[in-house]
């Protein structure tokens, strides 16, 4: 055990194990293989209040149960909650065969352990005897946080796997996040460069030995980080997108182009912000894998907003639509910054409740909504009058914002038109065939000067373009009523004629389960659509079987509870919806996960 100062102290495990001491109590950044606890007595310790995780890997806490069989609180981050308390499942789902995600997720723990809690990131919370601030450190995985904290008169940084000494790295493997990708070594530049305009007095790394001049070892590892990116020929303009993240489209808008989908921002005479969208902030790209710990928000150009607009209130965020990356970030913005979120009347059910919705890329945390905005209805909002409509194409939960800002018609339309005017329907987002003759019906209406998109350039347009998407629209639409046997059999443009919700739900054993099936009736005479819902041996429906008069393509909703057997166990148990259509029977058409516990 050697000690840094009166009550820090630095133990050598699988890796490095801080000691922060007050009185008789202990908080420990990283834990290792656990052998620290045995050299406490020593110090005076007789209690570990909280073990905080700087990131999953093993060498980081693989002696974790034994913090919590003495009792301390383990506190993880965020993104990575899954591979600690959710070990089992992550194995269980993980690929293995035909494997293209070289990310070093299967570095993490072998068995679950419980968790306190997440930790809190941007903010200062009490752990033990000190406050700490939880700070994103992107690099040596995607979720990875750096604990900064005061320890006698210094600000001390815990930078887990970040950097290992002056300009070196413990992994470069690391930072592979996809298939030769490179996306971890762009983020470490970010998270380092981030972390010296923090200005710590002592860099601490989990590998590696203290570091007093966090300048003299951070700038040659950003420089030789740099230069590995120019070898790899990726993420040229990381430092552009850190210095300029904003582009000043009008006077009082900005597009901020840094991140993987664009968000918007308008600006008030009074300080204020009004975000419209907010995702993955300063994006270095998407690390392989749908998990919960391959994508994590940041909050990295708001402090540069700030300060090069002006800016002292991040003050609302609008979504165009809840795709991920749209929405990542809401979350975080509500607890950093205190910023409300606003929603369409469309849009907010599939925010509120992700796990209702069997569609793409939905985030993995309910995102709660402040104001829920009637569609087609005009908001206040400081100077400015919003308007949001309904917006189907992309997604059927969907808006277009529209917004005079200083003398320009503005219409933010979310991924709906690609360049060119692409249309860019996505069938599992419910899509509809009428959907973008309706929309282009609506730009027509609106009249917009400027198109603001998620994914491409903004674009000045005129009334030509206008209904040259309006046309498009329609001939969409004629080519799908030509392409499907709607004469007969009409389950329009998605497929399929049934849903239940919600899609996922976790229940105790014995504990009966709520479930609603939407049904469609897909022929052009009235119907009796019955529906049976078939789950595993064992399990019961209350009723059996529910039925609903529908007219040509009409859609009902019948209600069903299903009681898991008793002493069941299982993780994602498929309940299926067998659907007949007068007398044709379609057979399962829809399902839902059912994890009993």
């Amino acid at each position: 055990m050697q000690q840094l100062s009166d009550n820090l102290f630095w133990w050598i495990d699988t890796c490095n194990v801080y000691v922060l001491r007050k009185g008789d109590t202990a908080v420990l950044v990283d834990f290792g293989a656990g052998d620290v606890l045995d050299q406490l007595p020593r110090l005076g310790i007789s209690t570990v209040t909280d073990v905080l995780m700087t990131h999953h890997h093993r060498d980081q806490g693989q002696g974790l149960a034994r913090a919590v069989a003495a009792g301390a609180k383990v506190w993880v981050p965020a993104a990575e909650r899954d591979l600690f308390d959710a070990v089992e499942d992550y194995w269980e789902s993980r690929v293995v065969w035909n494997n293209y995600n070289t990310r070093d997720d299967r570095f993490t723990l072998t068995q679950s352990i419980p968790i306190a809690g997440t930790l809190p990131e941007y903010r200062p919370t009490r752990f033990g005897g000190y406050d700490v601030t939880i700070i994103p450190l992107p690099g040596h995985t995607v979720g990875s946080v750096g604990v900064l904290t005061q320890v006698d008169g210094r600000m001390a940084a815990f930078t887990g796997d970040l950097i290992s000494g002056p300009g070196k790295v413990w992994s470069l493997a690391a930072t592979q996040w996809s298939y030769a990708g490179a996306e971890g070594l762009a983020a470490s530049v970010l998270s380092l460069l981030d972390l010296q305009q923090r200005r710590p007095d002592v860099v601490l790394p989990s590998h590696g030995g203290p570091m007093d001049d966090p300048d003299g070892a951070i700038d040659p590892l950003v420089e030789r980080m740099l230069r590995l990116l120019g070898l790899r020929g990726q993420h040229a303009d990381v430092l552009e997108r850190r210095d300029r993240p904003y582009r000043r489209l009008l006077p009082h808008l900005l597009h901020n182009w840094s991140s993987h989908a664009f968000s918007y921002v308008l600006l008030s005479d009074s300080g204020k912000a009004l975000f419209m969208d907010y995702g993955y902030d300063m994006h270095t790209g998407l690390a392989a894998g749908q998990d919960r710990a391959s994508r994590r928000p940041w909050l990295y150009t708001i402090p540069t907003l700030k300060e090069q607009f002006g800016i002292d209130d991040i003050d609302v965020v609008i979504p165009t639509h809840y795709h991920d990356d749209h929405v990542a970030g809401f979350n975080l913005l509500r607890e950093a910054e205190g910023t409300a979120v606003w929603a369409g009347a469309n849009c907010n059910v599939v925010l509120e409740r992700p796990g209702d919705h069997d569609l793409p890329c939905l985030w993995y945390e309910p995102i709660p909504v402040d104001r829920v905005i009637p569609l087609g209805e005009p908001v206040r909002w400081e100077e400015y009058e919003l308007t949001l409509h309904a917006l189907p194409g992309h997604a059927q939960n969907a808006v277009a914002i529209e917004v005079t800002v200083d003398g320009t018609r503005v219409l933010v339309t979310g991924d709906q038109y690609a360049g060119d005017g692409e249309l860019n329907y996505v069938y599992r987002n419910r899509f509809r065939r009428s959907d973008y003759r309706v929309s282009g019906d609506l730009l027509l209406r609106v009249q917009p000067q400027l198109l603001l998109s998620g994914h491409w350039p903004p674009e000045r347009v005129g009334p030509g373009y206008l209904r040259d998407l309006r046309d498009r629209g329609a001939e969409l639409e004629r080519l799908h009523k030509a392409l499907l046997p709607i004469e007969h059999t009409d389950f329009d443009a998605e497929g399929f004629g049934a849903w239940v919700r919600p899609y996922q739900l976790e229940v105790p054993a014995g504990v009966p389960a709520c479930l609603q099936v939407e049904v469609r009736n897909p022929h052009p005479e009235p119907e009796t659509i019955t529906v049976t819902l078939v789950g595993p041996t064992g399990w019961t429906s209350d009723p059996p079987q529910a039925s609903v008069d529908l007219g040509p393509g009409e859609h009902g909703t019948v209600s069903f509870t299903v009681t898991p057997q008793a002493g069941t166990r299982v993780r994602r148990g498929r309940v299926a919806a067998d659907v007949r259509v007068g007398h044709r029977r379609f057979g399962q058409q829809a399902e839902a996960l059912l994890t009993v516990r």
